[in-house]
């Protein structure tokens, strides 16, 4: 394997398009599985990230084998030696045709809504997907790229066979890829987890792409490199949105904090094991919360080295003490003093906020749980005294029975939410959504 998932790739990839900085640039990401990776891209070099609607023409009878594709601005590609090899009629690839192409306007509506697409006349076009098999996907992305006016293409992929290149012929200007095998049968086998990125992932990088950019010319994070202005008042009419870096205990733990315009509080987030500030399912309810005029704090309770110890991932005190100093860190902040703190945790990431919301020190207004491991907390329950919700999927059937029980041990307001139909990482469609707006509800009741 050459990549653990979409997050690793993305990163790894960014570090060599290190030359586009500083460019008039648009990153556009293929959805779905090519978005993650675009979006840590487009972080790297702080630009925008777009999608390019490009949908697969599959073999009828081998779907994933692509003998074409279509995409918007009218664009179709055809691979004639894979429809004659294969044997697929006029009739057969009119009707894959016909398919996908309703698919291509649902996905437009969903990711878009009444938005249109970034702008790419004159600009770098760096169009990136997560692997490149046949080449028909990238082809099409290209080409809508130039009929959209790029002065620019660059294509960007983690994989690809040896030659690459020469199936797209000179489509693109530049091409980047880090693995060229010439071993090549599918993208999947070069991850460790490849498994399908969801709608709402899709989403939730497209929005806290658009949030961090709406808010470009907010001042800078605290803790960040000090400017001239360092000396003047925060202005709470303006949005901010910065990474910043957190001092904890003598480690620096990364984070990305988010303040809209007169937001009455923020909401911490702690992340399950395996997972960290860039969790996808945490961003979309980290921009519902925004939307909402909520501000969030989204960081690694650990950093890439205490990571690597296992032990460290389940350490509930050690977790919950990282979100307690984070707590303590942003009361200091002159952009989020006075302000009312929530903590959402995840998995179980809800075991540590649930445990640091139990200090008997601790002045936290509410607490949502998604999925969460909550009898992680042990004897910690009954000392909670935030309003707490638990959110849990109908399907989820073991963690349902955990969070029944926990309900049982709170002594504060608190109620247990199911989500019909969802199972333990809401992958179902509407089900993120759900969480997203119960907990929405739940903290601008009580932070506001």
């Amino acid at each position: 394997m050459y990549f653990t998932d979409r997050t690793d790739a993305g990163r790894r990839l960014a570090a060599r398009l290190n030359h586009l900085k500083g460019q008039d640039l648009v990153v556009v990401g293929l959805p779905r599985g090519g978005v993650p990776v675009a979006a840590q891209i487009a972080e790297a070099l702080g630009a925008p990230l777009d999608v390019c609607l490009v949908r697969k023409l599959g073999v009828p009878f081998q779907p994933e084998l692509a003998m074409g594709a279509i995409g918007e601005e009218g664009v179709r590609v055809v691979n004639e030696p894979v429809v004659r090899g294969m044997g697929v009629t006029d009739r057969d690839l009119a009707a894959v045709e016909e398919h996908e192409r309703g698919v291509l306007e649902q996905r437009a509506r969903r990711y878009r809504g009444e938005r249109q697409p970034a702008r790419y006349e004159g600009r770098t076009v760096l169009v990136v997907d997560d692997g490149l098999a046949t080449g028909s996907t990238a082809l099409a992305a290209c080409r809508i790229a130039r009929a959209r006016g790029a002065s620019r293409i660059v294509l960007a992929v983690p994989v690809a066979p040896h030659d690459w290149s020469a199936r797209l012929g000179g489509e693109a200007d530049e091409g980047v890829c880090l693995h060229t095998p010439r071993q090549f049968h599918a993208i999947g086998e070069f991850y460790a987890d490849f498994g399908q990125t969801s709608d709402e992932e899709v989403i939730a990088c497209l929005e806290h792409n658009r949030v961090a950019h709406a808010t470009s010319d907010a001042p800078p994070a605290a803790g960040s490199a000090s400017s001239e202005h360092d000396s003047l008042p925060y202005d709470r009419s303006v949005p901010y949105d910065r990474s910043v870096r957190i001092p904890a205990g003598g480690a620096a733990l990364d984070g990305r904090l988010t303040v809209p315009r007169g937001a009455p509080g923020v909401v911490l987030f702690a992340h399950g094991s395996g997972s960290s500030r860039k969790s996808p399912r945490n961003r979309f309810v980290a921009t519902g919360l925004n939307r909402a005029g909520l501000g969030t704090l989204l960081f690694d309770l650990l950093t890439e080295a205490e990571a690597v110890n296992r032990d460290n991932v389940f350490d509930t005190a050690l977790l919950a003490r990282r979100l307690t100093q984070a707590t303590e860190w942003l009361r200091e902040q002159p952009d989020t003093q006075g302000m009312e703190f929530g903590y959402f945790g995840a998995s179980t990431g809800a075991a540590a906020a649930l445990w640091a919301a139990a200090e008997p020190a601790a002045d936290v207004t509410a607490v949502v749980s998604r999925g969460g491991r909550p009898d992680l907390a042990g004897p910690r329950l009954p000392e909670v005294k935030a309003p707490t919700l638990l959110i849990v999927g109908g399907r989820d059937h073991l963690v349902l029975d955990l969070n029944r029980q926990a309900a049982a041990r709170l002594s504060c307001e608190h109620q247990l939410a199911i989500v019909p139909g969802a199972t333990h990482l809401f992958e179902e469609p509407g089900t993120l959504e759900s969480v997203t707006e119960l907990a929405t509800d739940w903290f601008s009741g009580h932070l506001a």
